[in-house]
């Protein structure tokens, strides 16, 4: 607990005097309660940037080779959750959906891998399963400026302001009222990722990843 604080002491201060830092719509997030919040992956940033634009603790769902050694044991005392990126990571998602239901709050990026380009990728159903598992509100955000200042193939890190925008609770209970047989749940479970980007698109102002495709092809 100690640790996490003081981390959240010293990026928060770093970011705002690096990244003029602001957020928004941070009342959003309950105080308590299991919770998921959802955002947009553009930068290896986003972590540290969305943990410190919250002031509730949160566990952080990420790829399984982001840290190895001393780094990830600090890493998952923090509450980093690593998942394995090349299949479904059944146990990395259980873990995830415990932790929920035990009334803590859990972070995931649905698009399920950074954005090599900057623009808003289709989510993943994984955000569907944890949801349809649990039951819990999602709270949409989105970074803005961490590609800028920190894109995929960038060496060091840039000076550009960044922005964290937390959204309305999004309740699924009547979606998931439609769940029955193993077919229709694939088809819920992208549902709730599809209105979870589009609301995530909708803080940021453009059209969501579906939306901007369709427009495309007509």
């Amino acid at each position: 607990m100690i640790l996490y604080w003081a981390t959240w002491v010293v990026v928060r201060l770093a970011a705002t005097l690096l990244f003029r830092l602001k957020v928004a719509g941070q009342r959003h997030i309950p105080k308590t309660g299991g919770v998921l919040i959802a955002a947009n992956h553009a930068s290896y940033l986003d972590i540290p940037i969305l943990g410190c634009g919250m002031s509730r603790r949160a566990s952080y769902m990420g790829r399984m080779d982001l840290f190895g050694g001393p780094v990830g044991w600090v890493m998952r005392h923090l509450g980093w959750i690593p998942i394995r990126r090349e299949r479904v990571d059944r146990g990395g998602f259980e873990e995830a959906i415990a932790r929920i239901k035990a009334g803590r709050a859990v972070v995931i990026y649905p698009e399920g891998g950074r954005t090599e380009d900057g623009q808003l990728q289709p989510g993943k159903p994984g955000v569907g399963m944890i949801v349809a598992a649990t039951g819990c509100p999602v709270i949409p955000a989105h970074l803005a400026g961490t590609y800028d200042a920190l894109p995929p193939d960038a060496k060091w890190i840039r000076l550009r302001p960044i922005r964290v925008t937390f959204g309305e609770p999004m309740d699924f209970a009547a979606l998931l009222k439609e769940l029955d047989g193993e077919s229709k749940k694939k088809d819920v479970y992208q549902r709730i990722s599809q209105e979870i980007m589009d609301r995530i698109a909708a803080l940021e102002g453009v059209a969501s990843p579906s939306t901007a495709r369709g427009s495309a092809g007509s």
